[in-house]
């Protein structure tokens, strides 16, 4: 298709904020693989569809994160002037090697497969305390009350956040990263950015403080350390890199549990499955991964010119891939790739990505996932949705997740 013809319909392939398209993505993607699964859209930026496409390039080398200039590219010559995109650049998740490998090598070692599967106790008590106060009442929002709780706990526990600061972030509004979504943000989205990034910045200064006098078995006393011992990093990486860790650590975590817990419900057969075969639950959670991934969206830059689907990208031209589209692709998953079906076999979604860039927190999230979806069916065997049809997204196009999903027993 004509990208010049694609940016001028009133009907564009890629629209992902349009409330049809977050309410439900798929048969977007599959009209994009099967007509243009490499286009320009009409922000500019290109979009690949297919499994093959979207894995190379999150695997090649010729692809990069080339932050600064892409958010040049999108909002002009003085864009990395503003608080919210300079400290973005800063996390590990846009830098490129060099600084991308000093900065995951830091904080790497908390996401040790043997240190994360030696939190399962925790996380199974976390949960069973949980459950323990809400089970009298007969109601709950699966979102707000159960899923969300889950790994915002986890994530303090990490970051070594005492107990007594921990109310606000079970209460505060979650961050619908729109710093993340392929629609440019306007001027007061961005000034409503910066306001949150100097608000959240006032709290972790003190926590970074209060580590310093008080060293704790905890990532923010390591990174601390790490920066005082040999500049490793700067006080604005330890910063940025820290509410990546917070933020990462539960989006897309609460997002995987409410995803899979409202697929479950809404195809009977697998629910009854998994409550007969709660062994299931490690392939069931591949399959929620792909079949409604939390993550819908990562981006690269070509750092060269390069072939991709047909198409040549222009070096420094972004590439979207679109990762939910990637795990329905029938090239890869030919067995009916829109039905629901925890036992399916080889299931290798690319819901955390690829590459360099790899989920550092993708056995963790499985790990929370797992215990808290078997522990609340096995727990609460008469759990019902109040209505599994007609589910509230929210408004955010890359972090896929419910607003609420109201149950009762």
């Amino acid at each position: 298709m004509n990208e010049h013809v694609q940016a001028a319909t009133s009907d564009p392939l890629f629209n992902p904020l349009a409330p049809e398209f977050i309410r439900n993505p798929y048969p977007h993607y599959e009209r994009m693989r099967a007509t243009a699964p490499v286009h320009l859209t009409q922000h500019g930026m290109y979009v690949a569809s297919r499994h093959a496409d979207v894995a190379l390039v999150l695997r090649d080398k010729r692809f990069g994160k080339d932050y600064p200039e892409r958010m040049q590219r999108r909002y002009g010559p003085n864009a990395m002037n503003e608080p919210m995109f300079r400290n973005f650049a800063l996390t590990m998740l846009q830098q490129d090697p060099p600084d991308h490998t000093r900065l995951r090598g830091l904080v790497v070692k908390a996401f040790t497969a043997r240190r994360v599967d030696d939190m399962r106790p925790r996380i199974q008590a976390i949960v069973d305390e949980n459950l323990d106060r809400i089970i009298p009442l007969g109601k709950m929002d699966l979102i707000e009350d159960y899923a969300y709780r889950l790994p915002v706990t986890v994530i303090c526990d990490m970051l070594g956040i005492p107990q007594e600061h921990r109310e606000m972030f079970y209460t505060g509004a979650r961050n619908s990263g729109r710093i993340l979504e392929p629609v440019p943000m306007t001027p007061a989205e961005i000034q409503q950015g910066n306001a949150s990034q100097t608000m959240v910045k006032m709290y972790f200064d003190q926590l970074f403080d209060l580590r310093r006098k008080n060293p704790g078995d905890d990532l923010t006393t390591q990174l601390l350390q790490a920066e005082e011992e040999g500049s490793k990093l700067s006080n604005d990486e330890l910063y940025a890199n820290i509410i990546l860790l917070f933020g990462a650590g539960h989006e897309t975590t609460v997002n995987l549990i409410g995803n899979g817990l409202l697929a479950l419900f809404r195809n009977p057969d697998q629910l009854a499955l998994l409550k007969a075969k709660p062994e299931l639950i490690t392939n069931a959670i591949e399959e929620f991964l792909r079949y409604d991934s939390s993550v819908q969206m990562t981006g690269r830059a070509a750092l060269e010119d390069v072939e991709l689907g047909g198409r040549v990208i222009p070096k420094g031209e972004n590439v979207l891939c679109l990762l939910g589209s990637a795990n329905h692709d029938p090239a890869v998953y030919p067995d009916h790739p829109e039905r629901l079906d925890i036992t399916r076999a080889n299931v290798r979604p690319l819901s955390f990505g690829g590459g360099i860039h790899f989920c550092l927190g993708a056995q963790l999230a499985r790990i929370e996932a797992e215990v808290a979806i078997n522990t609340l069916l096995k727990r609460i065997p008469n759990l019902r949705l109040d209505d599994a049809v007609n589910a509230e997204w929210r408004p955010s196009f890359v972090l896929r997740g419910l607003l609420r999903l109201p149950a009762s027993w």
